[in-house]
């Protein structure tokens, strides 16, 4: 049994829980009747105004405001409840296994018949190349292909995208971006770009990338040391980068930071800090991350969820100042207080939204 539990910014009915409250304290979020996901939640996604979860089995769920068509194609529930997502009349888009979104688009990639990463589909609104559909499509509800990408042999193996832009790393070490780049997060020249770039200059073998709001932070293999940020050097994303990446776990963007959860469980991070977005002091060991666009989420060894930064919306919990979690995190969920049978498998955070997703045996 998967349940998953939302607080923090719901104005379009993006948390799943069948009201447009804001809510400081977990609630269950609801799934439309006979639409269960079947399978565990592996990733949530989120725009300004939308939710995407991805299960392991290749399901994509939404809530939220579907006007951008970034939900895909109707039918729309009249009470904010998460639905499958339909989102093509006629190709089928196949299993899903990687997902992200911009502000008002979502972007997918599929499995081809070989089990491949290879179909790269994207939804929404884009207006300045965030679809990476060319400069005539803005606006689409179905999910539609981007043309002649990834190249031939390739797939894709990580996907990351942020308010304007979107960075799709390959199998082969290569990276592509597309989307507002103007501050040159994929690389020169700064531009518009409306279908996949590659970004040039790595000299290395890529294997992620996250996207801040204006920077890119591009890594290798874990303990390689390996990394690169793109972009602007707005909060110090440029200047104060490590010069080698800790062997990581994994990685992570919020608006103006990156972070680095080490193998040792420790949290690496720079950039932005007026709402108390770096790691506070005394952090305990961490499992898991997620980062929001301005808040953190994070998983201890011990099983407490943890978070901190910009709470204006309830996305950190009820106890904040000024709306901030500053120097210091609330527990917004323990696996002390849920039955034994059951655990905090993953978290997930968005547009000041944080996710928890329990299972039960």
């Amino acid at each position: 049994m998967n349940a998953l539990y939302a607080i923090g910014s719901n104005g379009s009915g993006q948390l799943g829980i069948t009201h447009k409250e804001d809510v400081s304290v977990p609630k269950p979020a609801v799934f439309h009747p006979d639409q269960h996901p079947p399978s565990r939640i592996v990733k949530v996604a989120a725009g300004g105004n939308h939710t995407l979860l991805l299960t392991e089995v290749g399901k994509l769920y939404w809530s939220g405001d579907p006007a951008s068509g970034a939900c895909g194609l109707r039918p729309y529930p009249n009470i904010p409840v998460f639905l499958e997502a339909r989102l093509a009349k006629d190709e089928q888009v196949g299993d899903i296994a990687l997902v992200a979104a911009t502000w008002e688009a979502s972007i997918v990639v599929s499995r081809d018949e070989g089990g491949k990463r290879t179909k790269v589909f994207a939804f929404g609104i884009g207006q300045k190349g965030e679809l990476g559909l060319g400069e005539l499509i803005v606006r689409t509800p179905s999910a539609t292909r981007i043309k002649d990408f990834p190249p031939p042999g390739t797939e894709v193996v990580d996907l990351s995208a942020c308010m304007g832009h979107v960075v799709a790393v390959l199998d082969n070490g290569e990276v592509y971006g597309w989307g507002n780049c103007r501050k040159s997060q994929i690389g020169e020249p700064a531009a518009v770009v409306f279908a996949p770039r590659k970004v040039e200059g790595i000299n290395f073998k890529a294997v992620r990338a996250v996207c801040a709001k204006e920077a890119t932070c591009i890594f290798g293999e874990s303990g390689s040391g390996s990394m690169q940020v793109l972009g602007s050097d707005k909060w110090g994303l440029v200047s104060q980068a490590p010069s080698a990446a800790p062997a990581w776990k994994d990685v992570g963007a919020s608006w103006g930071n990156f972070y680095i959860l080490g193998q040792d469980g420790s949290l690496t991070a720079w950039g932005r800090d007026d709402h108390g977005q770096l790691p506070p002091p005394n952090l305990p060991h961490l499992k898991q991350i997620a980062i929001g666009s301005e808040h953190v989420v994070a998983l201890t060894v011990d099983g407490d969820v943890l978070s901190w930064g910009w709470g204006e919306h309830g996305n950190c919990g009820p106890k904040v100042d000024n709306n901030d979690v500053k120097g210091r995190w609330n527990v917004i969920a323990s696996s002390k207080l849920i039955p034994p049978e059951s655990k905090i498998d993953n978290i997930g955070a968005g547009c000041a939204t944080s996710w928890i997703c329990i299972t039960s045996r």
